[in-house]
């Protein structure tokens, strides 16, 4: 399994603890055994996994696809920057027309991308005010051009201090960060960058090492917008011939923000890569989110909804992880509004169970196409074409 995460500028380390911290809760739960150790390919960072379901022993190797480096390249941004930042990313989503139609479909991922706008201009309004009070102080208890001199200066640094405190606080606040995520995907109107499309390729290469291996399954998941980068790869990867002929080739979307770029006019590299996917028979690509998941888009139909889908498309398998049901009031009033720890319940346990769960389809005896066969879509599924840019790239 390749696990593919979305923007996040922490190593992957952190999801290695995670599976393993969260496999050990769901394998109780479920009544299965998973045991953690070292990969027999080292290549990367990953982990080995083994478990027994039902007496069948099973053995399976994760690696995950890591570009926190990229991530963390595009937020090295001062105070200004970030400000400027802000207002091309406004105007990228906004301009485009793109903005009013993702409200069309969730509300909840559009709010959160409102949050940072939101967040950093009151932020900005706070340093203005407080600056502005010790401009007017000064000049109230010095007088003249001194005072005005004076405030003028305390203004200044006093402004730039509530500045700088607002950023040492974003570890709580978030702005900064989703203010950076948002801003990378919007940054060339949807296109990818050129870093990111080297590292992509990378990525095709790694799925296409494993395919040639001795595996009854290779499974690709991405997670947030790891998704839509997943979806690229696998694009490239079949178009390019480099096709499965052994193992079977499967992928696993959750809680999916692709709207946020295939939305924008210049994704039409992603447009491509979601209309040619989702009519490709050598694949099984289900997509799993959760309505109550405010940050992603929820039960739209990515390649539907971007309005790129075949005739004959056939993919993806949009399912529900039911929140409601999967998990238990207890558990759900514990994560009342935490957001982003809910965006992540896709790679945790669930104590009330259903037909999604993460670490029997990672680690179980049954490929993602034998565990969701005969499945038809959630009810709830949002599948009428919204977008306006539906152009696609020209096939190489």
């Amino acid at each position: 399994m390749f696990y593919l995460p979305g923007y996040d500028p922490i190593p992957p380390r952190r999801y290695r603890e995670l599976y393993r911290r969260e496999g050990a809760a769901q394998a109780e739960i479920s009544g299965y055994r998973l045991a953690f150790g070292p990969r027999g390919d080292r290549t990367g960072f990953g982990w080995g996994v083994t478990g027994a379901f039902d007496g069948a022993a099973i053995g399976a190797e994760i690696e995950v696809l890591g570009w926190s480096d990229v991530v963390a390249a595009s937020m090295g941004r001062s105070i200004p920057a970030t400000y400027l930042q802000l207002v091309r990313t406004a105007w990228a989503y906004a301009g485009s027309g793109a903005l009013g139609r993702l409200m069309r479909l969730r509300r909840g991922p559009v709010l959160a991308a409102l949050y940072p706008i939101a967040m950093l201009l009151g932020q900005l309004l706070v340093a203005v005010a407080a600056g502005g009070i010790a401009l007017w102080l000064a000049v109230a208890l010095i007088g003249g051009a001194a005072g005005w001199l004076t405030g003028a200066a305390l203004g200044l640094a006093l402004a730039r201090a509530v500045l700088r405190g607002f950023r040492r606080l974003d570890g709580r606040l978030f702005a900064y960060y989703l203010m950076h995520d948002f801003a990378f995907t919007a940054q060339a109107g949807g296109a990818y960058p050129p870093p990111l499309e080297a590292r992509l390729a990378q990525f095709t290469d790694r799925v296409a090492t494993a395919l040639a291996e001795d595996w009854d399954e290779v499974l690709l998941v991405g997670h947030s917008s790891g998704a839509y980068l997943a979806v690229s790869v696998l694009a490239d990867l079949l178009r390019g011939g480099r096709e499965p002929r052994g193992p079977a080739l499967a992928l696993l979307t959750l809680g999916h923000v692709i709207p946020m770029a295939s939305f924008l006019p210049k994704a039409d590299r992603l447009r491509g890569d979601l209309a040619f996917l989702a009519a490709d028979p050598r694949l099984t690509w289900v997509d799993v989110s959760a309505p109550g998941d405010a940050c992603s888009f929820g039960l739209c139909d990515p390649v539907a909804v971007s309005g790129v889908a075949p005739p004959d498309a056939r993919w993806p398998l949009v399912l529900s992880a039911a929140f409601t049901r999967t998990l238990s009031p207890e558990k759900q009033a514990a994560l009342k509004n935490r957001w982003f720890r809910l965006h992540f319940q896709y790679l945790c346990a669930f104590d009330r169970p259903g037909d999604y769960d993460y670490f029997a389809i990672t680690a179980g005896p049954l490929t993602l196409a034998e565990r969701f066969a005969g499945r038809a879509h959630s009810p709830g599924r949002i599948a009428r074409p919204v977008n306006r840019h539906t152009s696609l790239a020209a096939a190489p």
